[in-house]
C-alpha cells in the first residue's frame, strides 16, 4: 500500500461517521442524492480511488475503478499536504486537474473542495 493509499484511507475514516451522521440528518435526503461516489487520485507516484457507497461507508482500493465520479490529477507533495493539513493556505502550489465525470461528482467536489485543502 503507498502513501496516498494509505492517508486516503485514515481521510475516509474521519469522512465516514460525518457522512453517516448527515445521511441521518434532515438533510439526509439531499446527501443521499449525491451518493454513491468514486473519486479517483491520481500523482506520479499512485492510483488509488475513494469510494463512498449509498449508506456512507467510506473504502479505498489501490488503482482506478473503470467509470469514477470524479478524477483528480495531483502531484503527490501536494495531495499529502492537503490530506494531512486539510487547511488550503498549507498546501503548496502547484498543478491540479479535476476531471468531473457525472454531474453529482462536480457537485459534491465543489462542495467539499475547501475541506479536503484542494
Amino acid at each position: 500500500m503507498g502513501e496516498v493509499e494509505e492517508l486516503l484511507r485514515s481521510a475516509g475514516k474521519r469522512l465516514e461517521p460525518e457522512v453517516q451522521s448527515r445521511l441521518k440528518g434532515w438533510l439526509g435526503g439531499f446527501v443521499r442524492a449525491y451518493l454513491p461516489q468514486a473519486w479517483v487520485f491520481q500523482t506520479e507516484k499512485e492510483t488509488a480511488t475513494l469510494h463512498v457507497d449509498g449508506a456512507g461507508n467510506v473504502s479505498v482500493t489501490g488503482g482506478a475503478v473503470p467509470k469514477p465520479d470524479l478524477t483528480i490529477v495531483v502531484p503527490a507533495a501536494r495531495l499529502i499536504a492537503a490530506l494531512t493539513t486539510r487547511n488550503r493556505a498549507s498546501v503548496p502550489p502547484g498543478p491540479l486537474t479535476v476531471t468531473p465525470h457525472t454531474a453529482k461528482g462536480k457537485a459534491a467536489f465543489d462542495y467539499l473542495r475547501d475541506r479536503i485543502g484542494l
